[in-house]
């Protein structure tokens, strides 16, 4: 159990909240990023437009009254007057008039300057004022750049707490939401191979949640009665094989004791037929068993039912035990098993047999999809209740359905399951008469 630990730890709820802080993390640095430019961008452009400003309003002042007109301003801002013709400063404020000319005679300044290495630049812009000065005015960007400093240290804090807090509210919704199925795992971790028959709790919403555990319910339900069905099945496969056996060893006991009351023909007709009925019961569930695991293999190739029914109907007039009608066998091939698919008919007329007072009736048609088969009897047939429980293993509904009648219980069930392996299907009603009949669908296979 220790070996499980990590794997739960690194389980859904914590790959949920790694995706979730990731993507938000991602979606917030890209949008903190984005921000911070188009702010940056923005201010920028403002203090471009105001330096422009600026060095208009100077212009018209020099060129109403000289430079000298010109006033003092802070440091945090700076003008400069140009001769044009000389390209020497005529005119400076306190900021600016340590320097030469920032300008050169075309009027030409870069757009950011750094007057001071230790200080922070200056956005610039440039005027003419009639053909004689030049008039270049500056702001700082000390006030912008502090700005975009505290938004960026706000942007750096944010994101992480930010993407912290939705991590942790995904970890607690995630894991309220998954609660739930934690509890569903230890109530199906608590179940037994033996006993099936618990339930896990299903929560009152219509959520995935909801719908699985109703969902678990029902597999665990089909679990319980598979369990059920596969008890009962090796209970009757028991019982069924017990009754040849003590029937063998009663004739062994009996001709070893008294020889002289059993002879060794009768012994020997007593070990065949007790040998024959249990290699039935054998084959019979062998055949169930690779149907129940979907090993039902089929060698596939053109088969005329036609020539199986036939066939079905001298053996059944050769016992002599009743007549047989097989005027409405028609012609009619489809793909499939035919060892398989001649089991199917000998099952079927078997059962027809033991049924019928004296009449077994056939039938057989080609269709658009493959064939109809049908084998009736005149019997007493069966009630509609009890019509689908004769595909059941085991199942007999009367006397007539005895041991000693040559039925197991296992003839019609392996009908329906090479029926359906071969794509088909099986019915069973009432026939014209009132005896039972049974009617087989299958495909052509083309």
């Amino acid at each position: 159990m220790a070996s499980d630990a990590p794997r739960r730890r690194a389980g859904i709820r914590a790959r949920i909240t790694v995706v979730a802080a990731s993507v938000v993390a991602l979606a917030l640095l890209l949008g903190a990023v984005g921000f911070w430019f188009t702010l940056r961008a923005a201010l920028y452009g403002q203090l471009d437009a105001a330096a422009r400003q600026d060095a208009a309003a100077f212009a018209e002042q020099v060129d109403a009254g000289g430079p000298e007109s010109l006033p003092d301003i802070d440091d945090d801002r700076f003008w400069q007057v140009i001769d044009r013709d000389s390209g020497a400063v005529v005119a400076a404020s306190d900021a600016a008039e340590d320097f030469g000319a920032l300008a050169d005679r075309e009027g030409s300044a870069p757009t950011v300057l750094r007057l001071d290495p230790d200080d922070p630049p200056f956005a610039t812009a440039v005027e003419r004022v009639g053909g004689d000065w030049i008039v270049v005015a500056g702001r700082s960007t000390e006030e912008v750049d502090a700005t975009l400093v505290t938004v960026a240290i706000l942007l750096a804090v944010s994101v992480p707490l930010v993407t912290g807090l939705v991590a942790i509210t995904t970890w607690v919704a995630v894991g309220r939401s998954l609660a739930p199925v934690e509890h569903m795992r230890r109530q199906v971790e608590q179940l037994s191979a033996s006993d099936l028959s618990a339930r896990v709790d299903e929560p009152p919403t219509r959520d995935e949640i909801g719908r699985l555990a109703h969902t678990m319910n029902g597999m665990l339900g089909r679990l319980e009665e598979s369990q059920a069905a596969q008890r009962r099945f090796v209970s009757d496969a028991s019982h069924e094989l017990k009754s040849p056996l003590a029937s063998l060893r009663q004739y062994a006991e009996v001709a070893r004791a008294h020889p002289d009351r059993i002879g060794a023909a009768e012994l020997s007709d007593a070990v065949l037929d007790e040998g024959a009925r249990l290699e039935r019961l054998v084959q019979g569930m062998l055949v169930l068993t690779r149907a129940d695991e979907g090993g039902l293999a089929l060698s596939v190739a053109d088969v005329d039912l036609d020539d199986l029914l036939l066939g079905e109907a001298t053996r059944l007039r050769a016992l002599g035990v009743v007549s047989v009608d097989a005027a409405g066998v028609r012609p009619a091939r489809v793909r499939g098993d035919l060892a398989l698919l001649r089991q199917v008919t000998r099952n079927l007329a078997d059962n027809a047999a033991r049924h019928a007072r004296s009449r077994v009736t056939f039938g057989l048609t080609q269709t658009s999809d493959g064939a109809l088969l049908t084998i009736e009897d005149d019997g007493a047939g069966i009630a509609e209740p009890d019509r689908e429980r004769v595909f059941g293993r085991f199942v007999r509904l009367d006397d007539a359905r005895a041991r000693d009648g040559g039925g197991s219980g296992l003839g019609l069930a392996i009908v329906r399951e090479i029926v359906r392996a071969h794509g088909g299907d099986v019915r069973m009603d009432a026939g014209p008469g009132g005896g039972a009949r049974f009617t087989v669908t299958l495909p052509g296979g083309r």
